[in-house]
């Protein structure tokens, strides 16, 4: 699954982090790297961006670029 398809208030384990040169080292350079746990905090009023709990912080993150993510839910 990737990270743009997230429910709302669902954990989940950042798995691999594709896209090209430069957008994956941005992701990466923003927290966004494999075995991190996220959660999708809130959504934008039209569903994007979206903002994430990430290592503490809130991070926003268009949904083109969340796409580049895949990660697997966390089980409870």
């Amino acid at each position: 699954m990737t990270l743009d398809l997230l429910p709302l208030g669902q954990e989940a384990v950042i798995t691999a982090v594709g896209g090209g040169g430069a957008l994956r080292c941005r992701l990466l350079d923003m927290g966004l790297i494999p075995r991190t746990a996220v959660r999708v905090e809130k959504t934008a009023p039209l569903g994007d961006p979206i903002e994430l709990r990430v290592r503490g912080y809130a991070l926003s993150l268009r949904k083109e670029d969340a796409r580049n993510i895949q990660v697997e839910v966390a089980q409870s």
